[in-house]
């Protein structure tokens, strides 16, 4: 029986995306909701909830949620630190899977980047730079802030270490930075590349996506597999096996 989806944020580019790949993957959308629209009027008939709207709907969705005892997956970003704070303590109340990236690649590269970090530790000058196209209205993105919180985590620092862009008379680089880059132009779906630069060599890992299926099929998967889950919040990392 196909996995029955509402899908908010529906007229935007991993909502259209989605719609486009859900029905080869035994799934169907059963309510396509997006700003103006109540979801409140369309959660009875789902499995399951698929996010990818804006960051000032993701409470009121999860509310919405939790009230109607629905999993929900959520791949919304640019919330605050605060913000996602106090949202991944209601979403704790339901089945949730939350990613900033669906990728099985982008995944692997999360895997990859913890390790790297685990051994190279602070000898290694760390960077993140993403590139997106010119119409993404955050920054940096979602699977940036994700890489950079599995380095801070390794590294055990605080969110003070990190150094979003450098202007200026900036003296010479410390142990402790991380650098954080945001470029956007084109059309780009999306790139990411993790640097790691000591004195004699220097490490890149890179992911570069050429097209948005591969998200939305991720989040379809992500869907399929957070409605056999007991109450929590997890991630791609869960859905693929990868700890």
């Amino acid at each position: 029986m196909s996995l029955k989806i509402l899908l908010n944020g529906a007229k935007g580019r991993m909502g259209l995306t989605i719609a486009s790949v859900a029905g080869d993957m035994n799934a169907v959308i059963t309510a396509a909701t997006d700003a103006g629209d109540n979801p409140a009027d369309h959660l009875a008939g789902c499995d399951v909830i698929i996010d990818f709207s804006t960051h000032h709907a993701t409470g009121r969705l999860l509310e919405l949620a939790i009230a109607q005892r629905k999993p929900i997956v959520i791949g919304t970003t640019g919330h605050s630190a605060d913000e996602k704070k106090r949202l991944l303590a209601l979403a704790a109340q339901v089945p949730c899977v939350w990613a900033g990236n669906f990728s099985v690649g982008v995944n692997l590269l999360f895997a990859l980047t913890r390790r790297a970090t685990a051994v190279l530790g602070a000898d290694y000058d760390t960077e993140v730079i993403e590139m997106h196209h010119r119409f993404k209205k955050d920054a940096p993105s979602g699977t940036a802030a994700r890489l950079l919180e599995i380095i801070l985590e390794e590294r055990k620092l605080s969110a003070e270490a990190l150094r979003h862009g450098r202007s200026g008379i900036t003296g010479e680089r410390q142990p402790t930075e991380v650098g954080v880059h945001a470029l956007r132009g084109g059309d780009v779906v999306g790139d990411h590349t993790v640097l790691f630069a000591a004195l004699g060599e220097r490490i890149e890992l890179t992911h570069k996506a050429s097209d948005r299926g591969i998200f939305a099929r991720g989040a379809v998967r992500a869907a399929h597999w957070v409605a056999q889950q007991p109450k929590g919040v997890y991630d791609m990392q869960d859905v693929l096996g990868l700890k």
